[in-house]
């Protein structure tokens, strides 16, 4: 059966991934990835220090395909080791630092261990990160110490598939003490985002309003809606009495000063009507052999 293969190849592929981490441990070892290619079985390891995982002059990489040939039945294993980008993102490496300093220094420091390695993972970029100790710390009795910050799913699809969980162990003078490690990525940021839409203007439907028999309707015809109609408020400026009164002021004597240029004009043109020519000089005859002149006056009058 084609299903019983592919369980007995992924079968393959988590033993194998198990004998090099325990080959290549303490030496900062992540994960294994296997590949099949034309020319035999490709073992990809991830390490944050690969110059360890070689060894002089690649001893270390010849031992371990010797083994993998004896136990696993490989023809042609070829091994690759690729360095961690970001060592404090990878649940592994962070536990395995933790388990190095608790056998380094003992239980005394237990509480700065786990402070220090949580700051440096959120600095890194996590969202959220879980460390818990678990055995005699500090004291005989058995303990469990919980250090937490950020942001972590606990359940659901997302905390199974996309928070990183590791178990280390550290053997100490008191007992072995558990290390479990959990650490929520940066990468599923985007998918935990709730972005509101931005409000947009909603456009109220048509209600449907029946109309009486007074209106001229039959009842088999369909009923006609009506419009909402929504009246906007005017703006109603608020006006200072002072304001109103200053106003007052400058209309009554622009009004003035309109009656008195009529005035003016009026006077003007009774002047021209009554004005009168002045009379003319008419020189003073001699008495020589002259007749006299009448007066202006009588001349005037003849006219």
């Amino acid at each position: 059966m084609m299903e019983r293969n592919f369980v007995a190849e992924k079968l393959k592929e988590f033993q194998i991934e198990e004998f090099v981490s325990k080959k290549l441990n303490r030496v900062g070892h992540s994960h294994t990835v296997m590949k099949k290619t034309p020319l035999g079985e490709k073992i990809i390891i991830h390490a944050s220090r690969p110059g360890l995982v070689v060894g002089r002059q690649g001893g270390n990489i010849k031992e371990l395909t010797k083994q993998l040939k004896k136990e696993f039945n490989l023809e042609n294993p070829q091994i690759e080791i690729q360095e961690v980008e970001n060592i404090f993102l990878d649940p592994e490496i962070v536990a395995e630092r933790i388990a190095n300093s608790l056998e380094r220094f003992g239980t005394t420091r237990f509480k700065g261990v786990g402070h220090k390695m949580m700051e440096k993972v959120l600095e890194a970029g996590a969202l959220g990160i879980e460390i818990i100790m678990s055995g005699k710390i500090p004291g005989a009795r058995a303990r469990s110490w919980r250090f937490y910050q950020g942001y972590l799913k606990k359940c659901g699809d997302m905390a199974m598939m996309g928070v990183k969980k590791s178990c280390k162990t550290a053997l100490l003078k008191t007992g072995i003490i558990g290390i479990r490690v959990r650490i929520m990525p940066p990468e599923l940021k985007e998918q935990e985002e709730i972005r509101l839409k931005k409000e947009e203007e909603i456009i109220e439907e048509i209600k449907e309003v029946q109309r009486g028999e007074a209106s001229g309707t039959p009842k088999g015809e369909p009923k006609k809606a009506k419009k909402k109609r929504t009246k906007k408020k005017k703006e109603t400026k608020k006006v200072d009495k002072k304001e109103v009164n200053v106003e007052k002021v400058v209309e009554e004597e622009k009004e003035e000063a309109a009656e008195e240029k009529q005035e003016d004009i009026k006077t003007e043109v009774l002047e021209n009507e009554t004005f009168s020519v002045p009379p003319k000089e008419v020189p003073e005859p001699s008495d020589e052999g002259v007749k006299e002149v009448p007066k202006a006056e009588e001349t005037k009058e003849k006219q």
